[in-house]
């Protein structure tokens, strides 16, 4: 199958046959996804930042990890954006 090929392109069988090969992975969210990257950008340009040192609990950690892989950024990006999102 050629690589130009858009997602919208392709048909049932063909996203079928690709999801079973794990050569097919989803996005999610794009909208989502593109507003928790901009504000990431954006707390990063808006000046100083201050590091902290927390301790939660390593199955706290573990999921936090796992649901910022599921939305493909960096853990520390997700607690950041959870936290900005509560002060906010």
């Amino acid at each position: 199958m050629s690589k130009s090929k858009l997602g919208s392109e392709l048909s049932e069988q063909e996203i079928i046959v690709l999801s079973e090969t794990d050569e097919w992975v989803p996005v999610g969210e794009i909208k989502e996804r593109k507003r928790l990257w901009q504000d990431a950008a954006r707390n990063a340009i808006d000046g100083k930042r201050q590091r902290i040192s927390i301790s939660i609990p390593e199955r706290d950690l573990a999921r936090l990890k796992a649901k910022a892989l599921e939305q493909g950024m960096p853990y520390q990006t997700l607690i950041n954006s959870i936290l900005h999102k509560y002060v906010s």
